[in-house]
């Protein structure tokens, strides 16, 4: 009878401390996710993509690489009109920095439309190769080549020059960056110009995203700080490093092996021509007199073009473009190389069906189809968006001082 009654007395606490806790409200207190149990394997996949930023080192090729008065320089020739003859387009009209160094276009629109995607230029410095085609071996030869494309600004070597040594302000920042005053020579002025925008795009990086700071928290073994990772990006990074075999191009801090492949999207082009992507890039490199085997190659060991001296053109490279980065990747859509897929489901949705018969392979095929599930594809797409930063790394725009 006493044992009876020491029952009915626990179950009375009980249910008396349960009704103080829904008072007091801490019965509705937020459920706190926990971080999956990765494995090691995992984990050490994980941890390559980081830490962020990434460590870096001025371009040995360009003399301006890293100077603060290059920077300056080439911040006012990426928002100068006035090296297209237009005078209506501009490098930020295409790399627009409100839409995340891009333009938010399928195809980049200059004087007239182009046939591929603009790529962003957040993380540019870390590049190996410019431009999907990876036609530029340099960010100052890349940066050369729209100021001179007919259908971007349209310009040209002697327009380019003649506006540098006529503006006294330009010719000044020319002389801070150089050590002289700008050349007679206009190749080796646009070469200049060149190098200048190529020091400012060199400050474009991406800040700290949240995916950063789960990282790190599995780095020092911080449980509590990974939990604050949402789950559906938790379980989108298992697939991205493990069966969806992502991490395999888009690896390292800057998600990007900086290489090329046919990843199955279609290369046709408006006229029933085609791109012939890297292939194409490989033979306007070669021909390109701003290549890091020409003369305005400001490093003199010539280990920076040992890179272009080896390339060599392969039939595999038809149809091949650069693995583009993924941080802030859901900033810059569309998506691929000709804008062809409007959102990162999209994106996830043509890997996940991919056709293999799409991908040509000279040996092993890299790319298989991913069989996604409704419920892993969103999974996927939480884990991208992860990638985002939080809150911008860029410098402040600087005020229009003179150049004295």
């Amino acid at each position: 009878m006493e044992e009876r009654r020491d029952t009915l007395r626990r179950h009375a606490q009980a249910l008396i401390a349960a009704l103080l806790s829904l008072a007091t409200g801490s019965a509705a207190a937020p459920k706190v996710e926990s971080a999956l149990d990765f494995t090691g394997a995992e984990i050490r996949a994980i941890l390559r993509h980081g830490a962020w930023p990434a460590s870096w080192t001025p371009d040995p090729s360009n003399r301006a690489s890293g100077n603060p008065e290059a920077v300056e320089f080439g911040e006012r020739l990426f928002f100068e009109p006035r090296l297209s003859p237009s005078g209506k387009v501009l490098c930020a009209t295409c790399h627009a920095p409100f839409r995340g160094w891009q333009d938010s276009r399928a195809r980049a629109l200059g004087l007239v439309e182009t046939d591929r995607n603009t790529p962003s230029l957040f993380n540019v410095r870390y590049n190996r190769w410019f431009g999907w085609d990876g036609a530029g071996d340099s960010l100052w030869a890349q940066s050369i080549r729209p100021i001179l494309d007919p259908r971007e600004m349209g310009g040209g070597q002697v327009q380019a020059a003649a506006l540098v040594r006529a503006d006294p302000e330009y010719a000044c920042r020319y002389e801070k960056v150089f050590g002289a005053p700008p050349p007679a020579s206009d190749e080796a002025l646009l070469a200049g110009i060149g190098k200048a925008l190529a020091a400012f795009q060199e400050t474009l990086v991406a800040g700290r995203a949240p995916f950063d700071d789960f990282r790190d928290a599995l780095e020092k073994g911080d449980r509590a700080a990974a939990a604050r990772y949402p789950m559906a990006a938790q379980r989108g990074l298992r697939i991205f490093v493990g069966t969806g075999n992502c991490a395999s191009c888009h690896f390292g801090p800057n998600f990007s092996n900086g290489e090329f492949h046919d990843t199955g999207v279609p290369f046709f082009v408006a006229g029933g021509g085609v791109d012939r992507g890297r292939h194409g890039g490989i033979r306007k490199l070669q021909a390109n007199p701003f290549n890091l085997l020409g003369r305005h190659n400001d490093d003199k060991t010539g280990k920076s073009a040992t890179k272009t001296r080896h390339v060599s053109l392969e039939h595999r490279n038809f149809g091949e473009f650069k693995v583009p980065s993924l941080r802030n990747v859901a900033r810059t859509a569309p998506y691929m190389h000709n804008g062809s897929l409007a959102t990162l489901a999209d994106v996830v949705r043509h890997y996940s069906e991919l056709s293999p018969h799409r991908v040509h392979s000279d040996g092993e095929i890299l790319l298989k189809p991913l069989r996604l599930s409704a419920g892993e594809s969103a999974d996927l797409v939480a884990f991208l968006e992860s990638l985002t930063e939080t809150a911008s790394a860029l410098p402040p725009r600087r005020p229009a001082l003179p150049c004295l």
